[in-house]
């Protein structure tokens, strides 16, 4: 769907983009992560064609829209009538309201009059917002006004759904709202790139996750897979515990206890097999072993340094 080759952009002698690379697969939940100023909307405002790096390419749907410099106009416009766009900081027709708003867009996408107000109906229904839809959106809340924005960014049925900090501002149950209709996108087969700082809101949603920082890739992948990775780095934590109390002196691993028989147990590789063996030739039993997993933030603090 997306694929990015070392994209350069610079603002006078900053670079906001240092040789970014990734790739975005259809049917992905893919989590852009970064500080502020990592260089995430930099990212989706170039793949969009807003505005112009300085070298690299990027291919949406297979087909090369931006290369040496320079974009491929016809196709980028041919990818951008299948993509669904919701940017973190824009502007709505005040004067308008959302069946107006939706209205005009679908028009600039082409859709037929007959087929609009169905789809208007059914956007607005699913985003809570139909009993609103003859108020003026200049009068509305944030988190309302950030419903109308993801409405129209699904008013033309994307293949392809790129948001831009979609929840900042959002109470919980619009959160929880977005979420859903991530998810319902997932399950129709489409693919969806949105960037956050929001740790939680990734993890969730998403089953990949990039981590950008100062303009490069830190870390791709599958959100499992980065986990363990980091586990591996960082040592395996093992809360175990046991029906009698274990002795564990002599081991090399730093053990800590928790209750008369419940441990935390840390080594630098995986030693569950070790850890079950030693206790059994004790003559206990365990009831509980688990391993504790790094969550996104620790690894999220660990690349932004």
């Amino acid at each position: 769907m997306i694929r990015i080759e070392n994209l350069v952009k610079t603002y006078g002698s900053v670079r906001a983009l240092d040789g970014l690379s990734l790739e975005v697969k259809a049917g992905q939940v893919y989590g852009f992560l970064g500080p502020n100023g990592a260089g995430k909307s930099t990212t989706i405002l170039s793949t969009l064609g807003l505005i112009f790096p300085r070298e690299g390419k990027i291919q949406l749907f297979d087909t090369e829209v931006f290369n040496g410099g320079k974009f491929n106009e016809g196709e980028l416009v041919r990818a951008k009538a299948r993509i669904g766009y919701m940017p973190e900081h824009a502007t709505l027709w005040d004067f308008l309201t959302p069946v107006q708003t939706l209205d005009t867009i679908a028009d600039a996408f082409g859709i037929p009059k007959a087929e609009r107000g169905k789809r208007i109906e059914e956007l607005l229904k699913e985003l809570n917002i139909w009993e609103y839809r003859n108020r003026k959106v200049g009068k509305f809340s944030k988190g309302m006004r950030q419903r109308v924005l993801l409405a129209q960014a699904l008013i033309n049925d994307p293949e392809l759904l790129i948001l831009d900090e979609p929840m900042t501002g959002l109470d919980p149950k619009g959160i929880a709202e977005f979420k859903d209709v991530i998810r319902e996108q997932r399950k129709a087969g489409k693919t969806v790139f949105f960037s956050s700082h929001i740790l939680a809101h990734v993890e969730e949603v998403c089953d990949t996750v990039g981590v950008i920082v100062k303009g490069r890739l830190r870390v791709e992948g599958n959100l499992d897979a980065i986990k363990r990775r980091f586990l591996t780095k960082a040592g395996y934590t093992v809360i175990l515990e046991t029906n009698v109390p274990v002795d564990f002196s002599g081991v090399e691993w730093t053990v800590t206890p928790l209750g008369d028989r419940k441990y935390r147990i840390v080594a630098a590789d995986d030693i569950r097999e070790e850890v079950y063996d030693f206790v059994v030739k004790r003559g206990a039993k365990i009831l509980a072993m688990q391993v504790k997993e790094p969550s996104l933030e620790e690894i999220f603090l660990e690349m932004v340094g």
